[in-house]
């Protein structure tokens, strides 16, 4: 039985923090006397009306959740939460029909940071900032935010954060989860505030430092400029963007007993981490060498583009100070591997995630040792952890699913005409979060506006699907799920 009041209740708390980060757009405008501040302060005042009806409906809710209600709640939160972030781009006129609209907000939330805007450039300081903060907050997820905010909110907070959580294994938290997520979203905010920093004393400008950083810290992409980080013509911003990405795809609760604990040992000895590292270095390798063999880059060019590239497709962040859809075509393979695979779990990066990686290495290890002993009783530990067969199961089929759907996606877009290697990495960069898209009609560097409305659609629903890590999405459209227990 779905208990409809602890839904409507955390539902009407969430949107009276989406009305306060929409105030602070207001601010930006404001500060830089342009028109959209209007436009904030109305869509404030829809989503603050909202608010107050969703808490009335909520009034007298038991202070306790169902695993069931975890998945709703989790799932109708992203999709509220975008079709009111959506009411600013309506409201200035900038994308007037709702399904741009839509899939420009929920690609902001899901971190994805595919476009449909062509000229991002037009676009006032207000809804530049709405589209970061978007990144931002749905960065380590908007109800984990809230539990940081409200920890008294609901006493199923545990089982929001274990539908929202990235990854097939958990990290030991604080027994008090409210907790957990204070250190966690601390890190977070050091390593965006480090981000400003760093860019502000490298000579990019202040609102650019703020708003890279977000989508940087988020893995997100969206990006002030339609450029990208190429605007600035700085290696020193590449190299900078590169190293801040890379960090924030490494599991957030690691980065924190690593540096908080001084546990740096506790680094280098995580299978996902090294896994992560490998991935990214021999993909770079690999890159480095096309770029001077076959286009005649400069080895530091070539190295600065191919591990700027790489590092921006597997952390999915997506921003771009190349042209990937200029080089080979086997490198495109490559990308669309870093692609599938994303960054660690437990941080804000889309994708497969490497720890899934480094289980599906080690099953495929024991399958061939227990072929040669049948009688064999293999264990599979990472990290000294022994996973269960339970999660191993659950492990392959997540693959299949997240397999299956890309599949279908791609059948569907090549059948409205899209062509197969847009197509396909369409679907990657959905499922995975990432942004830029492969192939000859829509290039890494361009929007994605070309697409017909109901291809956007289906893209909106795999951002969140993929942000959600699939199961928290689909298990509520299967009937057993309605049934009552």
């Amino acid at each position: 039985m779905i208990n409809w009041k602890i839904i409507f209740k955390i539902l009407g708390s969430l949107l009276f923090i989406e009305t306060a980060l929409l105030l602070s757009s207001v601010a930006v405008s404001l500060f830089y006397h342009e028109f959209d501040s209007l436009a904030f302060i109305v869509s404030s005042l829809i989503t603050l009306f909202f608010a107050f009806f969703f808490r009335s409906l909520g009034n007298e809710a038991e202070n306790s959740m169902s695993r069931r209600d975890a998945y709703l709640v989790v799932t109708l939160s992203w999709t509220i939460f975008s079709i009111f972030g959506s009411l600013p781009f309506m409201i200035t006129g900038a994308i007037p029909h709702f399904t741009d609209a839509f899939f420009e907000t929920i690609s902001g939330f899901t971190t994805t940071g595919a476009t449909i805007i062509d000229d991002v450039e037009s676009l006032p300081h207000g809804l530049l900032f709405w589209r970061s903060m978007t990144h931002w907050i749905g960065g380590l997820g908007i109800v984990f935010f809230t539990i940081a905010l409200l920890p008294s909110l609901v006493g199923g907070s545990v089982k929001i954060f274990s539908a929202e959580a990235t990854g097939p294994i958990q990290s030991k938290l604080h027994p008090r989860l409210s907790t957990s997520s204070k250190w966690i979203w601390s890190v977070y905010l050091i390593l965006t505030i480090a981000c400003v920093l760093s860019f502000k004393l490298c000579g990019m400008g202040l609102f650019d430092s703020i708003n890279y950083s977000m989508a940087i810290a988020a893995t997100g992409g969206f990006s002030t400029h339609n450029s990208s980080i190429l605007y600035f013509h700085s290696s020193t911003i590449e190299y900078l963007s590169i190293f801040f990405c890379f960090v924030s795809g490494v599991n957030f609760t690691l980065l924190y007993m690593a540096v908080a604990k001084l546990r740096f040992k506790a680094l280098f000895r995580n299978a996902e981490f090294i896994f992560y590292c490998s991935i990214i270095l021999g993909f770079t390798a690999f890159i480095m060498f096309e770029l001077i063999y076959r286009n005649g880059y400069e080895l530091e060019k070539a190295f600065r583009s191919s591990l700027f590239q790489v590092v921006s497709f597997i952390t999915t962040t997506g921003l771009f100070s190349d042209d990937a859809g200029k080089w080979p075509h086997v490198t495109w393979v490559v990308l669309a591997m870093c692609m599938f695979f994303g960054s660690c779990s437990g941080s804000t990066s889309g994708g497969l995630k490497c720890v899934r990686g480094v289980l599906i290495l080690k099953i495929i290890s024991n399958q061939f040792k227990q072929i040669l002993h049948p009688n064999a009783v293999l264990p599979l530990k990472i990290d000294g952890t022994n996973i269960e067969i339970r999660k191993r199961v659950t492990l392959l089929a997540f693959l299949a699913v997240y397999l299956i759907l890309a599949v279908i996606a791609a059948f569907v877009m090549i059948a409205a005409g899209v062509d197969n290697t847009n197509a396909i990495t369409i679907a990657l960069s959905c499922m995975s979060n990432v942004g830029p898209t492969l192939g000859i009609e829509i290039g890494p560097t361009m929007s994605w506006s070309i697409l017909p409305d109901f291809a956007k659609w289906i893209c909106s629903a795999l951002m969140l699907v993929g942000r959600l890590e699939i199961f928290t999405v689909l298990v509520i459209l299967t009937p057993g799920f309605w049934k009552k227990t």
